[in-house]
């Protein structure tokens, strides 16, 4: 079964880039125990667009699913601290689309033959 990868498109004006990094940060470690989780990446842009790339892997479309139900909910509610007077912090991305993709072909770094 080949893993499934998903991308959410975030849109971030500038002056909340800060703002959207800072909630990811504090939020680090809140996927990586979910069962059929693979890999994460924040991808910031460097030049030419507004848009971050939030990159997930997983064992199976199933598995991403079952996040999406359950602790991927308690993973976006604001954290300690955030909001004023317990108001719920206004959202750092004014847009978002997800993408869907299977992994149809992987590969890594080549080994090294220095010895």
């Amino acid at each position: 079964m080949a893993s499934v990868v998903k991308i959410n498109v975030l849109t971030v004006p500038a002056e909340q880039r800060e703002v959207l990094e800072q909630r990811f940060a504090a939020r680090a470690g809140s996927v990586e125990s979910s069962d059929g989780f693979e890999w994460f990446e924040l991808l910031r842009p460097l030049e030419g667009t507004d848009q971050y790339l939030v990159y997930t892997r997983w064992r199976s479309e199933a598995d991403f699913e079952a996040w999406m139900a359950g602790s991927m909910r308690g993973a976006h509610k604001p954290s300690e601290g955030e909001g004023d007077g317990g108001e719920k912090p206004k959202p750092a991305a004014t847009g978002s689309t997800l993408w869907s993709f299977e992994v149809v072909q992987s590969t890594g770094p080549k080994a090294s033959d220095a010895s």
